[in-house]
């Protein structure tokens, strides 16, 4: 290429490492509880940089998963959105001619620059990410509407909005999926050159094929074998092993690959009741960083929910606490240590206590009102005749 074109490939490469290194950055700043201080860090570079964009859309889809509020999912959204646009700003552009061509040849990759190869891995994270706060949006609320069946709340009135939003989500997976399976391709290939930030590329691969390959076997084998019709396939095993280079490697996305691994081990399997977690891989991942970020909630988090697998109670009831003590700014983080709280002193069948944080949990969070009250009402079935009852509430009114 020409000097010119060498001095902008050279640009190029620069600002994605000078990128890579301050979102890393604000990881690390909203890994030790600092929030708003690692938002503000991003929000400046959100309209430039490709990743700025996508880290900061990330926070705040996180919080949105966190809170089920309506308001904070829309809000998330739309900056997922418009991450998205700043990722499509960087990949590479095609003419007409290449778009038909493309259509009857697949596009080499090989032949795309280190920027816009990170474009493509940025923009495939971004469909994912919609698609999910899409079926967030639109699963969530319909099944807590009378109990009913998503899909059938999606058909009752015919093509609605809901469906339109169900199906466009589903185009983003689909969407998404293929990327991420053309950029593994990539990897294996014996023509692809490692660029400087290969190490970040991978692991952003390996994220993408890992989540979708562990997600996917999770499925009944019924809605798996549909899924399989239409082009997706889910290998538990390829995904695990994908999640754990990911993780074991020092790029962008490890912690993501650990966090996703430590949800699976601890919660995932038993939720769903798809075979027992591994409790001891969990610690593994979880201690260095428990080392790096001893505050850090999330760490704690997982930690008590560790603690609650082994059966060491009282151990689990001090991470959760700790964890409540370590920050104030997003309470969605104390109300999941709440809801572990409860449970873990009803397994000791301290009922007042357990009592305590059902109620906490009514007063404060919208994730099911419905359950909190049921567990309220359920607490103060099993307390003794000369127990009073808190707040003078009623079992009987507290189930009606």
């Amino acid at each position: 290429s020409s000097s010119s074109g060498g001095d902008e490939l050279g640009s190029s490469t620069s600002d994605l490492n000078v990128a890579l290194r301050e979102c890393m950055a604000a990881l690390d700043l909203f890994l030790n509880n600092k929030f708003s201080d690692a938002l503000a860090s991003l929000q400046a570079k959100t309209k430039d940089s490709m990743y700025h964009a996508l880290t900061y859309a990330t926070i705040l889809e996180m919080q949105a998963m966190m809170t089920f509020d309506p308001q904070d999912i829309l809000n998330a959204g739309n900056t997922m959105k418009e991450a998205q646009a700043t990722c499509q700003r960087f990949r590479k552009k095609s003419t007409v001619a290449d778009s038909i061509n493309n259509l009857v040849h697949r596009q080499s990759l090989e032949h795309f620059t280190e920027e816009e190869i990170h474009a493509e891995i940025c923009y495939a994270e971004c469909l994912l990410q919609r698609a999910a706060l899409t079926f967030l949006q639109v699963w969530i609320p319909a099944w807590l509407l009378g109990g009913k069946i998503p899909y059938r709340f999606l058909f009752l009135n015919g093509l609605d909005e809901n469906m339109v939003s169900f199906i466009k989500g589903g185009i983003k997976v689909r969407n998404s999926y293929q990327t991420y399976r053309e950029l593994d391709s990539l990897i294996q290939s014996p023509h692809y050159v490692k660029g400087e930030n290969h190490l970040h590329f991978e692991g952003g691969v390996k994220l993408g094929v890992g989540a979708f390959n562990l997600t996917l076997s999770m499925f009944p084998a019924r809605i798996l074998r549909l899924l399989e019709f239409v082009g997706f396939s889910g290998n538990k095993e390829h995904g695990l092993l994908q999640l754990q280079e990911g993780a074991s490697s020092y790029s962008f996305r490890s912690v993501l690959c650990t966090m996703l691994l430590l949800c699976y081990h601890t919660f995932m399997t038993f939720v769903l009741g798809t075979g027992k977690g591994n409790v001891e891989e969990a610690e593994k991942l979880l201690k260095p960083y428990l080392a790096r970020y001893p505050k850090g909630a999330i760490f704690l988090f997982f930690a008590g929910r560790i603690e609650t697998l082994k059966g060491n109670i009282d151990a689990a009831v001090s991470r959760y606490e700790e964890c409540c003590e370590a920050q104030q700014y997003w309470k969605q983080f104390h109300h999941m240590c709440y809801w572990e709280l409860m449970w873990c002193f009803t397994y000791k069948r301290q009922w007042k206590m357990a009592f305590f944080y059902a109620d906490l949990l009514s007063k404060e969070n919208t994730w099911s009102k419905a359950t909190y009250i049921y567990m309220k009402a359920a607490y103060l079935s099993m307390f003794g005749p000369d127990d009073c009852s808190p707040f003078g509430d009623s079992e009987v009114e507290l189930f009606r």
